[in-house]
């Protein structure tokens, strides 16, 4: 529902960040939004409800980027895997309300257990919600802290998870990787699996590859600093259906020309305009947002014409971003049910490759109409940050399916008789990787060009949000640096809290720095 209080949700620690002064309505101006994805819906949404002209080119044949689907045959979809949208993701959500006002698309998953092969088991239902009590809670009721455990974590790093301040808390751990820190933080292996480590490999990441700061700021805004709860919504239907085609028709409604199947090959930043050159043909605008996956940016971003100083540099940073290792999504029809105690969604650690298992009868309508039918299961295998050559080498891909399948039989075993009667696998790429460089050296939506903005989950802000909540930020704010330029209203945003706990905000963010590791 929407809130009635003037929050986002029920946090009443929210924190609200106004949009600049101006005026309502922006005439004769023109943008490019380059992708269809949420970074790039959320940009052309805000600049649309401006009166700004909006032309969006999608490369694709749908929007919703990574977060898409699509038919296969027949009632069944396919889909780049599970996405949980979080409650503290309260710009995504407003952005989804403007096609969906009271999110009645969105379904609440009533918990999600993190399970190791030994039987250990984690959930986050039943928890309060207020800092820090659901910590505290969370610790007394878990088995993987056992009072012998908790004697041997680092109290001190483990205060720090209390202590963030934004932004300073994404460079303060510049150049230690988020499986440094835990290291430092010497949790218990069971407590690291299930409490902290399958966040970080939930962004697609090694977390010897993954930047502390980025955890840090992960476990504030899910847990530490939130009153949001660790729960999530997921959508009654395949995205397409219930998130981004009615996006996508609201857009068209505000004047959007949405194009899709056109990528874009080039960009061009003359004196007066700025041109995005496409197979289809040219598309001249006041200014261009270039909001897509961190691969094609790099490229985009390096046709830009610019000697200068300032573009070289802007150009390397931009060309120093990385992509995280390859992600496989193995989807099964089975055609016999899953045990009905069997959870919607299940973390797992321990499981070779295998990071969860989503049963998507239980909450896509699609689905549930095909098992039904079928007296059967619809079956969702996800493995993050696969090491080897997967996007080159078939025969690892199949030897990584086989391992998936061997692993969802071991955690249920009422699966290994089934029948497949259809199976879909995705392999790719193309996902974020915040790695432990210097966070003030990732690019952020401001470049060199006054009318060139980024958005993107790989896009650096000062806010604490990330993955799908830090693409329709940064959209938002690419959207607000342009309208501040020609006299427009800017949108508002809300984040979690930008302090913890024990981080007083008279303090200065060098009082709270700790020496390197």
């Amino acid at each position: 529902m929407i809130p009635t209080t003037g929050r986002p949700g029920i946090d009443r620690h929210a924190v609200r960040h106004p949009g600049h002064a101006g005026d309502d309505v922006v005439h004769d101006r023109t943008v490019v939004v380059v992708g269809g994805g949420i970074a790039g819906l959320a940009a052309a949404t805000a600049l649309a409800e401006r009166g700004v002209h909006v032309t969006l080119l999608e490369a694709g044949p749908r929007l919703g980027g990574r977060v898409q689907s699509w038919p296969v045959d027949g009632q069944r979809t396919m889909s780049r895997g599970f996405h949980a949208f979080f409650r503290q993701y309260y710009n995504l959500r407003a952005l989804l309300r403007r096609a969906d006002p009271d999110l009645e698309r969105l379904v609440a998953i009533n918990d999600y257990p993190l399970q190791r092969p030994d039987g250990t088991r984690d959930s986050f239902t039943g928890l309060p919600t207020t800092p820090p009590i659901n910590v505290l809670e969370f610790v007394r009721r878990s088995p993987a802290f056992s009072a012998r455990a908790l004697a041997k974590v680092d109290k001190i790093a483990a205060l720090e998870m209390l202590q963030v301040h934004f932004p300073g808390t994404y460079d303060r751990y510049d150049g230690e990787s988020a499986g440094a820190f835990l290291d430092r933080l010497r949790f218990p292996e069971t407590a690291r699996d299930l409490a902290l480590e399958v966040f970080a490999r939930s962004f697609f990441a090694d977390p010897y590859q993954f930047a502390a700061g980025e955890l840090v700021a992960m476990f504030h805004t899910y847990f530490v600093g939130s009153a949001e709860g660790l729960l999530f919504d997921v959508p009654d239907d395949d995205y397409d259906s219930t998130l981004w085609a009615p996006l996508g028709a609201h857009l068209t409604r505000l004047g959007v020309d949405v194009r899709t199947d056109t990528a874009v090959t080039d960009i061009e930043a003359g004196p007066d305009a700025i041109i995005a050159h496409t197979d289809h043909g040219d598309h001249a605008a006041d200014a261009v947002t270039i909001a897509t996956d961190p691969r094609v940016a790099r490229r985009l971003c390096a046709t830009i014409p610019g000697e200068d100083h300032e573009v070289v540099k802007w150009r390397e940073r931009v060309g120093a971003t990385r992509n995280a290792p390859p992600f496989v999504v193995v989807r099964l029809w089975l055609d016999r049910p899953v045990d009905a105690d069997r959870p919607a969604f299940l973390g797992t650690a321990g499981y070779g490759p295998l990071d969860n298992v989503s049963l998507l009868e239980r909450f896509e309508l699609g689905a549930a109409q095909w098992a039904a039918e079928h007296t059967g299961s619809v079956v969702e295998l996800h493995a993050y940050a696969c090491a080897g050559d997967l996007m080159e080498n078939p025969h690892r891909r199949d030897q990584l399916v086989d391992e998936l399948l061997q692993e969802l039989h071991r955690a249920y075993p009422e699966t290994r008789p089934a029948n497949i009667l259809h199976r879909e696998v995705l392999v790719q790429d193309d996902c974020t990787l915040v790695t432990p460089e210097p966070w003030s050296r990732r690019p952020g939506v401001e470049t060199p060009w006054p009318t060139v903005t980024l958005a993107g989950d790989w896009v650096r802000t000062d806010l604490p949000v990330a993955l799908m909540e830090r693409a329709a930020t940064t959209g938002f704010l690419a959207a607000n640096h342009l309208l501040a330029q020609w006299g427009g209203r800017g949108h508002d945003l809300w984040t979690v809290p930008m302090h913890g706990l024990l981080t007083a905000q008279r303090l200065t963010p060098p009082m709270l720095r700790r020496a390197k590791p």
